[in-house]
């Protein structure tokens, strides 16, 4: 059902209208803003990862108990 879903000039249809909405100035300050956010919660997540030993159970499961 969702095979086709995406075809190459739905994607443009897409990058027109942000370009009418947001102009062409804001969408790189918009694409930098997003890609910031992106890496700090990638970096966040693997400090949390790495923080907790790997004998520790995840504080869901210990709250069950």
């Amino acid at each position: 059902m969702l095979r086709n879903a995406f075809e190459p000039w739905h994607l443009l249809l897409i990058i027109a209208v942000l370009v009418l909405l947001f102009g062409s100035k804001k969408l790189p300050d918009m694409a930098r803003g997003l890609g910031r956010s992106m890496r700090i919660l990638k970096s966040e997540a693997k400090s949390l990862k790495d923080d907790r030993p790997d004998g520790t159970p995840h504080a869901e499961s210990a709250a069950r108990h």
